[in-house]
């Protein structure tokens, strides 16, 4: 293993830096181990490790719908219900976290 002499200096959201470095701490893993291994994979992936893209999946406000608008997004969600394509809370919830990693 290589000498680890090199620093990085970053700034970012305390609530972010908290939230991480719980989550690393239940799974045993230093920051310093964390951050070391994204480099690893940005450079076996010759770029980020993760796709970055904005969400294609448009958030609709029922209270900004006109009456018609509001219809007829209802009628997408009754056909879907109809087909099948349908989640569960439980699933959407596991999607959402998973999404986000909280």
């Amino acid at each position: 293993m290589a000498a680890k002499s090199a620093n990085l200096y970053v700034r970012i959201e305390p609530d972010v830096k908290e939230q991480a470095e719980s989550i690393l701490s239940v799974l045993g893993i230093p920051a310093s181990n964390a951050i070391n291994m994204f480099y690893k994979q940005i450079i076996l992936h010759r770029g980020l490790p993760f796709e970055v893209k904005i969400p294609v999946t448009k958030h609709v406000n029922a209270e900004e719908l006109s009456e018609s608008e509001l219809s007829a997004e209802l009628e997408k969600g009754y056909a879907d219900m109809v087909s099948g394509r349908t989640k569960s809370a439980r699933q959407v919830f596991s999607d959402i976290r998973k999404d986000y990693e909280i």
